[in-house]
């Protein structure tokens, strides 16, 4: 092939917290390691642009137990108590180990002793960086992947890609992939999230893997309006006022946010963080001060002062449905696909709940480390045959039209096609069944009319493959949501208000054509009460 061409043990796809920590622990295993990031490693997405928290919790069993029974409730009581148990582990070697081996300066308490739940993301993914490149993985930055290569017997043999800045082609064979792409957020806006376009989800399904926890997508994180930086843990601070200057009912961070949907629908909502205290101010600039710098720049006090705020669309990305796991080595159902951080399903440790940051951040660090220990594993097992395997393009829609080929630039006929029908707070947030039933129908003609003329060139490759997998994600996200004909976790439905306790299970979703969606039952997850449950929205 022209451009670039290389062999690799393992490949892994994303520059985040998730495949840095595969790469690097790919790496250390012995692994001839290539990392492939869309942006610039260390930089590029939702962690490096901010802070975040991290389910870090010390191997007391007191604390443990409160830390495993906190978000059971909230997540519908879909969590799986073993892997929480083995991600708490895990999360607590691994930052112990930034700490020690990656010098990560984290702040120190009144008694001396590091405080070590919480990240800041520029200086993590830095130390990141610098880690996977001495572990000796290369890295390829600017460099999005379009594709992946299986070999005959459909077993993941590689990837395929175009190299931004250096204007060519390129391609990896390898013995195992680890998909850590992130999740989606559809081009909403939303900080850090403009390469989280599904793209992971899309490969793997190409392959033949199956997604879990779909239904659970309709995250949106408040800003202040016109702006990005979705940090919304401040606004539990908050008072939430109409435009009239009256409180708003019922509106908050936590269970009240629909309220704040309904009324964007008529009108501008405005906020104060009046809630915070003199110490609580202190606390949150020095916590996270990229929070505040939108408000230094605007002259905006936003303790004293209210401010018009929105609601930004986070899907996957805040949400918890990807990729599903089959394995404790995060491996999927096609053979050498592996996948990690917020391309795969978090449901495992949080069920169908989960915040920013926290359990996020912790999934990331561990999911990538078993991710990376297993694909080396994988690889080694292959030997010599892993660099004579023939290989096999798995892409399809975007790449390769079924009919005649459309216009150059059509991938942006379809990204605004995808996007009105997910980020309006009436059909993906306040969900019902007729409204998802409608979206789905014009999103299944959308994944139609891409499959049979969408094509481009070049670096716009990229772009059409990125609305391609908006299209997917979209349609297995209402599958889903209109398969789960109850309230659990924050799948939120308006017609079917209250959990069901005969629907205490996890849906299975698939397909590209046809999406389809099956029942899959819970072995290790807490039950839930017997009574149905009014969930607040």
């Amino acid at each position: 092939m022209t451009g670039l061409d290389l062999t690799a043990d393992v490949l892994v796809i994303g520059g985040g917290p998730a495949a840095t920590w595969a790469a690097l622990k790919a790496a250390q295993d012995g692994a001839d390691v290539v990392l492939a990031d869309k942006g610039y490693c260390g930089t590029s997405g939702a962690t490096a642009s901010a802070g975040t928290g991290v389910w870090y919790v010390p191997p007391e069993p007191t604390a443990r137990e409160a830390a495993m029974a906190s978000r059971e409730a909230l997540g519908g009581y879909l969590a799986d108590r073993r892997w929480m148990a083995r991600v708490l582990d895990q999360t607590y070697a691994g930052v112990n180990e930034l700490a020690a081996e990656g010098r990560y300066p984290f702040p120190t308490g009144a008694d001396g002793k590091q405080l070590r739940n919480g990240l800041q993301g520029p200086e993590y993914m830095r130390a990141m960086r610098i880690r996977v490149q001495r572990a000796g993985a290369r890295v390829l930055d600017h460099s999005p992947v379009t594709e992946l290569l299986t070999d005959p017997s459909g077993a993941v043999a590689g990837a395929r890609g175009h190299r931004r800045q250096a204007g060519q082609p390129y391609r990896v064979r390898a013995g195992a992939v680890v998909l850590a792409t992130g999740g989606c957020a559809f081009l909403s806006g939303a900080l850090g999230c403009n390469v989280n376009t599904g793209d992971g989800a899309l490969f793997a399904a190409e392959a033949g893997a199956e997604l879990s926890g779909m239904e659970f997508s309709n995250a949106y994180g408040i800003a202040p309006e016109g702006t990005s930086v979705t940090k919304t843990a401040f606004y539990s601070f908050a008072t939430f006022y109409h435009e009239d200057g009256t409180v708003l009912e019922g509106a908050a961070s936590q269970g009240g946010r629909s309220v704040i949907a309904r009324a964007l629908l008529s009108e501008k909502v405005y906020c104060r963080l009046d809630r915070a205290d003199a110490a609580a101010r202190q606390a949150m600039r020095l916590a996270q001060p990229n929070f505040f710098l939108t408000f230094d720049r605007l002259g905006i006090d936003p303790f004293t002062q209210r401010f018009a705020v929105t609601l930004l669309a986070e899907g996957t990305v805040r949400g918890t449905g990807g990729i599903r796991i089959t394995g404790d080595d995060c491996s999927t159902t096609v053979p050498g696909l592996y996948a990690a951080g917020d391309a795969a399903t978090r449901e495992l440790i949080c069920g169908g709940f989960t915040g920013g940051g926290s359990h996020n951040a912790a999934w990331a660090i561990s999911s990538g480390t078993w991710a990376g220990r297993g694909a080396a594993r994988h690889a080694r097992s292959l030997g010599a045959r892993a660099a004579t395997r023939h290989l096999v393009a798995a892409g399809g829609a975007g790449l390769r039209p079924t009919g005649a080929a459309g216009p150059a630039d059509g991938f942006r006929d379809v990204v605004t096609a995808v996007q009105a029908e997910v980020l309006p707070y009436e059909k993906n947030y306040l969900r019902h069944g007729d409204r998802l039933t409608a979206s789905l129908e014009v999103l299944d003609s959308v994944w139609e009319q891409s499959r049979t003329c969408l094509y481009a060139e070049g670096r716009d490759t990229v772009r059409a493959r990125q609305a391609v997998a908006m299209v997917a994600h979209a349609r297995w996200m209402y599958a889903a949501a209109l398969a789960r004909t109850e309230t659990r976790g924050m799948a939120k439905r308006l017609d079917f208000p209250t959990q069901d306790p005969s629907r205490h299970h996890r849906l299975t979703t698939g397909g590209l054509d046809r999406v389809w969606t099956r029942v899959e039952s819970l072995t290790n997850a807490p039950a839930a009460s017997a009574a149905p449950l009014e969930v607040a929205s």
